[in-house]
């Protein structure tokens, strides 16, 4: 039996896991976890601040270890191994909990496993489905990250798709800071748009048609803008065409409506158009990457924040059923970013012989594919 602490705080979860590699069921293989959000801490700026993030870490991760381990009825001297996110990520995030993992790997003679945070979600699904093998096709969608990948094992990646300006969690957090719905974005953007028409709201489908798999959510983010302002400066007139007709009506004049030709939006129309857009430029994508990639693959996969959305689950499920392939995807809980992934992916590391130096460092950048090729506008995010 391999038993790995592992430790998550790249961004604004902080989260520790005890992970049994050798457990045959989800259940089993995740001993004990927690997960501290800092949701209300960064909702009154509509965003995640760095510094805010770190110092959270700083003051909850320490006791939560130690409240993880209990949880499992095991000490540090237990583990067979300490696993922690190396990057990428918001560099003070990510070297608290290095460096925490750090600690704690010296203090009690335990290796450590640097992990990608990336790595995590591409292997997050392989903990919770012992039945996939390798090689799948990998959609990892985050708000930081939309990419297409080939996963043929443990640190073996190549990428063929990614986005050349926004990601599309990026993309869904900042349509529902347009509509006024509050931080997290993502999931309420989900709810809204099952109250309105997806079709109600033409919308654009960036790269849709041009061959080529890779991603772009900018354009459709300043369409949803638009919209949004449309109906706005549509509110302000029919507000003025009312106080029109009602002054009319107190003087007995008549004036001819409408003062304005401009499309009235709701919110819900909005959410709700913009998700179906966002998912018919993942599944054109897609498509275009599984022609790539099969045959081989054993599976398509799905991974990272936004693989929660139901939507997205079902149009993923269709296209992979086109394609004679099942569609993997972790249990909601296991897509937002948390620690039993990294002590996961840290076990599958550790299995192959794979540990770090003390000295290892903190990235805030660390591409799954390294030998990728450079895309037009992806910069260091590709």
């Amino acid at each position: 039996m391999a038993l790995i602490l592992g430790i998550e705080s790249s961004c604004d979860e902080t989260a520790a896991a005890v992970i049994d590699s050798n457990g045959t069921t989800l259940a089993a293989r995740i001993v004990a976890q927690r997960i501290a959000s800092q949701d209300d801490a960064h909702r009154p700026y509509g965003g995640v601040v760095p510094e805010i993030a770190a110092r959270a870490h700083v003051e909850v991760l320490s006791p939560m270890v130690g409240a993880v381990l209990a949880d499992a009825g095991l000490s540090l001297d237990d583990m067979d191994a300490i696993a922690a996110t190396a990057g990428p990520g918001l560099i003070g995030g990510v070297m608290v909990g290095l460096v925490t993992a750090k600690a704690l790997a010296m203090a009690a003679g335990k290796p450590l496993v640097a992990v990608n945070h990336l790595e995590g979600h591409a292997l997050s699904p392989r903990l919770a489905d012992p039945a996939l093998h390798y090689p799948y096709l990998l959609l990892l969608v985050s708000g930081g990250h939309c990419q297409i990948l080939v996963v043929a094992g443990v640190g073996q990646y190549r990428r063929l798709a990614t986005t050349i300006d926004d990601a599309l969690g990026e993309a869904f957090d900042k349509t529902a800071k347009i509509l006024g719905l509050g931080y997290p974005g993502g999931p309420a953007v989900e709810r809204l748009a099952r109250e309105g028409d997806a079709r109600a709201v033409p919308l654009p489908r960036p790269l849709v048609g041009s061959g080529e798999p890779h991603f772009s959510f900018a354009g459709l983010k300043s369409a949803v803008m638009r919209a949004k302002e449309a109906r706005a400066a549509d509110g302000i007139l029919r507000q003025a065409q009312d106080e029109r007709v009602e002054g009319d009506k107190l003087s007995g004049s008549v004036r001819p409506e409408p003062v304005d030709g401009r499309q009235r939006y709701a919110d819900a129309d909005i959410a709700a158009s913009f998700q179906q857009a966002a998912l018919d430029c993942v599944v054109d994508r897609t498509r275009i990457a599984l022609a790539a990639a099969t045959p081989g693959m054993t599976a398509l996969v799905v991974a990272g924040g936004v693989a929660a959305n139901t939507a997205l689950r079902g149009a993923l499920e269709a296209l992979a059923a086109q394609h004679g392939l099942p569609l993997v995807a972790p249990p909601p809980k296991l897509c937002t970013d948390n620690a039993a992934m990294i002590g996961w992916a840290g076990a599958e590391r550790f299995a192959l012989g794979y540990t770090d130096p003390l000295d290892v460092v903190a990235r805030p950048r660390w591409p799954l594919d390294a030998n990728a090729a450079p895309v037009r506008g992806a910069g260091v995010k590709g």
